[in-house]
């Protein structure tokens, strides 16, 4: 990690980097799962949330930053080997500080999850800051980064339909029998899988974050590479992914590729806003608290996984066990709001605590990056 002064930079991404991880903080840290609204929840299998569309825009994000991000080594003059080697550093850096943040606070490797949201932003990064530095001074460097990105969705829809599952044969889209699932219970075994991705009766049987289900997600980031242009050109069309639901259903679990095209239309649109209400018109007033999280975002991620942890950590008290988060929700919000509203009103506060102890540092100007 290292501390650095920001360049120029595009100030909607950052802004839409702090929307985004205050949006997960919001939806991570509920007063209680039991009361929470639906669009703060995951969906339970097929169809799409508001929820959903967090870690698609994390990706997005991540793949609208690469061309600034090489360009700035460029006119420092680094060499394609340089350039390379530090893709493959921060790639790493991610990989490890995934597995760090997953395993935290008591490292167990026995159970020890190896997918996870950093692990994968990392897979997905190093593919396509490669694909892009080869490609960008081809002419035609767009069109070979968007048929590249579809590429991705039709090999990922293929394997879905046609690759078998031993004993139970191709084309199962439940959480079970589906193939992505299938390889991550072979490659990783269930005890380094996501704890809370289970089958009735089974137990533990897929990641959401596994390892086939990262193909399609390279579509979202390499879109995200090829935003700026593209925002010029066309409008976003998240319908689309609707349109083809009938066939293949959205699903953020197994991130079938029409969630892919939904979710990414659905970063298009909202970044298209925040690039037109922040750069185009140059509105400031309201923005520090999102710019405070959006300009340190991989430090915030991992600071508000932590504090997630720390504060789930049981304790007792008079007899009963309970927790930091528990004893918060139940004593300081649900004796005067109704259930779904105190849940809510927890959140916010832990959104707002992770802006207090990142603000520091913004103020300071230091970023933090990898």
């Amino acid at each position: 990690m290292s501390q650095t002064q920001p360049s120029t930079r595009l100030l909607s991404l950052d802004v839409f980097r702090g929307l985004v991880i205050a949006a997960m903080i919001l939806v991570t840290d509920p007063g209680t799962y039991a009361h929470t609204f639906h669009q703060l929840r995951h969906a339970d299998w097929n169809g799409a949330t508001a929820t959903d569309m967090i870690f698609p825009a994390f990706l997005f994000m991540a793949g609208l930053s690469i061309p600034f991000s090489i360009a700035s080594q460029l006119n420092k003059q680094a060499t394609r080997g340089a350039i390379i080697l530090r893709i493959l550093r921060r790639a790493v850096v991610l990989f490890l500080l995934g597995l760090a943040v997953n395993g935290f606070y008591q490292y167990h490797w026995q159970t020890l999850r190896i997918p996870g949201i950093l692990q994968r932003i990392a897979l997905c990064y190093l593919v396509c800051a490669l694909v892009y530095l080869f490609a960008r001074r081809s002419a035609k460097r767009d069109t070979i980064l968007i048929t590249f990105a579809f590429s991705t969705l039709v090999a990922y829809w293929a394997i879905l339909k046609f690759a078998p599952v031993p004993g139970l044969g191709a084309g199962h889209l439940d959480s079970y029998a589906n193939f992505p699932a299938y390889v991550d219970r072979s490659v990783f075994g269930i005890n380094h899988l996501w704890a809370y991705g289970t089958t009735p009766d089974r137990g533990v049987t897929y990641d959401s974050e596994g390892l086939l289900s990262t193909i399609p997600a390279l579509f979202t980031m390499l879109i995200g590479i090829v935003a700026g242009g593209w925002l010029r050109k066309t409008s976003a069309r998240p319908d689309v992914g609707l349109a083809l639901s009938p066939l293949l259903p959205l699903n953020k679990r197994i991130l079938t590729p029409t969630f892919a095209l939904y979710s990414t239309g659905v970063s298009l649109i909202v970044f298209a806003v925040l690039y037109f209400a922040v750069d185009v018109r140059g509105l400031r007033r309201g923005l520090t608290p999102l710019l405070v999280l959006g300009t340190n975002a991989i430090l915030a991620f991992v600071l508000s996984s932590v504090l997630t942890t720390l504060l789930a950590i049981p304790f007792i008290r008079n007899g009963i066990s309970q927790s930091p988060h528990g004893w918060a929700n139940d004593h300081l919000f649900a004796p005067w709001l109704s259930p779904n509203i105190a849940s809510l009103a927890y959140a916010l506060v832990i959104v707002a605590l992770n802006i207090a102890l990142v603000y520091p540092l913004y103020r300071r100007r230091i970023f933090v990056r990898t």
